[in-house]
């Protein structure tokens, strides 16, 4: 096949069309953007060119000298950036260039609103740098050729920021890859020298590679003759993390963040260390301000770009941190690993273990010092990263305490939708005689607030965390006590308040239990397999029963959670508890015609049910059977 015959015209994907719109109308307030975008995506295939040439030499085809140039033609109205670094074939320009994101589209697109303002925060969370082009360009022309492919392997992509892409096969004798960028008459501004040399230094400085723009041309001392052009680097071109706290402003940590993360926000804190003795390595560390859309993908891209005596190896090296801490950001340099380090070696170096426990130690450090000096901050996190979180006490038994510390919840104590108590606030709040941290789980905050569980701790004041995250119930499985105190779940078990019941009440309560036993009996001949068993309880002050799931099984909300997923889960009963105070237990226990009383208390126990957020398993015959009673209570 000719090159001429491999020329064609390709659309782009659904997504890449309404993303292009939203670029060119809405993305940036700031357009100048799109020049750091360009220049960290250059930086970025050098990066990958280096690594690739630690097993292959020949792939510099003489050329190790890596760089990004920046030039202006104010004449055609073009800004070119340039790298020779990996480079792209045909397929990954298509792949690339075509398409967003090949994994993630649709979770991104489902958030899209339709809101310009919202909508571009999305896509600055996304990481889609090579599209900023079109907030300052009506055309783009994109020429790239592989390292190591021969030169008619070079590939032009040229775009109009409409439908549809041209791409064809050309000669191209130098690797890397090119960016012409046509300048609308509305960004002028950009084709201004000086101009870019200041986004540069303002955006760029910390890139490891120079960034290299042509001096303005001088005249010569007989001002005839020009004196011929010479590069000049605009950057520092200094691995920025191998340079001392001391030598790094504030501006140039979050320009940094925003190249390693393609955020666009600032990063909430970070921390910048340099680890000598045993092992020698330099970390710096960067805590989000905004949860990116595919956090709760497990299996998505994560971890930290990984480094070996400043020679870039790998994108998210996912070996450094556990999967709780997917969401941090930033770079490990070590010069006690091989270059020619792999994913599967690392697995199994005994120094990444070490690493790992020094890095993790180092976020929850982070962590702990936001939240205690920064709250509001620290509530910014939480809102965004809490579940996250919440899955590391099952995840990381050796910093489960200092985890349990970071938690937030809801509690019977505060706002109905504040989640900003931890379990120390909690314990300081503490009744005297109590020695428990009580909780309810439920599928969401209401269920939990209104949950008839509650009656009892209302009436005597005791506080109660409000579960309603979808993890909360796996959480607590695994966190079963905090600062001596065990963490106790309200909807199981028997009600236990240890001291904060007098020997009067409980001699009362055993009483009670004893003369209602003809109807406990009752009711559970009625209900029969329904039930593993039924008995009056005294944690219900204005409810007339609840279910109670039994001490040692799975919560229910746990149970729902798994049915959702398809999973099998082991059969469970619930257990039935009667309120003998509540006027309708009394009518029960009076009733004498026996299809009237069974009807009664199959709608008692279905309402049960429903309050905990339980779905009927036959819904049709609850209504028929309230439907009767309410008629024979208008008759």
């Amino acid at each position: 096949m000719t090159v001429e015959a491999q020329k064609e015209t390709r659309g782009f994907q659904t997504e890449a069309k309404q993303l292009l719109h939203l670029m060119i109308h809405s993305l940036y307030s700031n357009r100048e953007i799109f020049l750091r975008e360009l220049v960290s995506n250059a930086s970025d295939a050098a990066d990958k060119l280096r690594f690739a040439a630690v097993k292959d030499d020949a792939l510099y085809e003489g050329d190790a000298d890596l760089q990004v140039r920046v030039s202006v033609d104010k004449d055609a109205k073009t800004i070119t950036i340039s790298d020779n670094g990996v480079g792209m074939t045909r397929d990954e320009v298509i792949e690339n260039l075509g398409t967003i994101a090949k994994s993630g589209t649709a979770a991104f697109m489902e958030q899209l609103t339709g809101d310009d303002k919202k909508d571009a925060q999305l896509i600055g969370q996304f990481g889609v740098g090579f599209y900023s082009s079109f907030i300052v360009a009506d055309k783009v022309v994109v020429t790239t050729r592989k390292a190591g492919q021969a030169a008619d392997q070079g590939v032009r992509w040229e775009c109009d920021g409409e439908a549809e892409f041209e791409i064809e096969n050309i000669e191209k004798t130098s690797r890397g890859t090119s960016i012409e960028l046509h300048i609308k008459s509305d960004a002028d501004e950009f084709l201004d020298d000086w101009r870019l040399r200041s986004i540069i230094k303002k955006y760029s400085d910390h890139i490891a590679i120079p960034v290299v723009m042509q001096k303005q041309q001088a005249v010569g001392e007989d001002e005839e003759t020009p004196a011929e052009p010479e590069d000049e680097v605009i950057n520092t071109a200094t691995a920025m993390w191998t340079r001392s706290r001391s030598e790094v402003s504030d501006d140039e940590y979050k320009e940094f963040y925003k190249h390693v993360s393609h955020d666009y926000e600032d990063p909430l804190t970070w921390s910048h260390n340099r680890v000598e003795g045993k092992l020698d390595y330099t970390s710096l560390l960067y805590i989000p301000a905004r949860a990116p859309y595919d956090l709760y993908n497990r299996d998505g891209a994560r971890g930290l770009k990984l480094y070996v005596q400043r020679t870039f190896i790998m994108d998210d090296a996912e070996q450094f941190l556990p999967l709780y801490l997917r969401f941090v950001k930033g770079v490990v340099d070590s010069n006690d690993l091989s270059l020619n380090v792999s994913r599967e070696i690392l697995q199994k170096d005994p120094n990444i273990d070490s690493m790992r426990t020094a890095l993790t130690k180092r976020v929850l450090d982070m962590l702990t010092k936001l939240a205690k000096n920064e709250p509001e901050q620290y509530q910014l996190f939480w809102n965004q990263f809490g579940e996250v979180i919440k899955e590391g006490p099952a995840e990381d038994f050796a910093n489960r305490e200092k985890i349990a510390k970071l938690l937030r919840f809801a509690t019977t104590h505060t706002d109905s939708d504040a989640k900003d108590q931890s379990l120390d606030e909690y314990i300081g709040r503490m009744q005297e005689g109590q020695d428990k941290i009580y909780y309810i789980a439920a599928d969401n905050h209401n269920t939990a607030k209104n949950s008839p569980h509650l009656e009892v701790f209302r009436k005597k004041g005791i506080e109660v965390l409000l579960l309603s995250d979808r993890v909360d119930d796996w959480l607590m499985s695994h966190l079963m006590e905090f600062d001596g105190k065990s963490l106790t779940d309200i909807g199981k078990g028997e009600l236990d308040l240890g001291g904060m019941d007098s020997e009067e009440e409980k001699k009362s309560q055993e009483e009670v239990a004893e003369s209602m036993k003809p109807l406990v009996d009752r009711v559970q001949k009625v209900l029969g397999e329904k039930v593993a068993e039924v008995r009056i309880t005294h944690r219900l002050t204005d409810s007339p029963a609840c279910v109670v799931v039994p001490e040692n099984e799975m919560g229910a909300q746990m149970r729902r959670l798994l049915e959702q997923a398809g999973q099998k889960v082991p059969e469970s009963k619930p257990i039935f508890e009667l309120n003998p105070e509540h006027p309708l237990v009394q009518k029960l226990d009076q009733e004498q015609d026996e299809e009237r009383f069974a009807d009664l208390s199959d709608v008692l126990f279905d309402q049960s049910s429903l309050a905990e957020g339980a779905h009927l398993t036959d819904p049709a015959a609850y209504v028929k059977k309230l439907n009767k009673l309410l008629l024979e209570l208008s008759n």
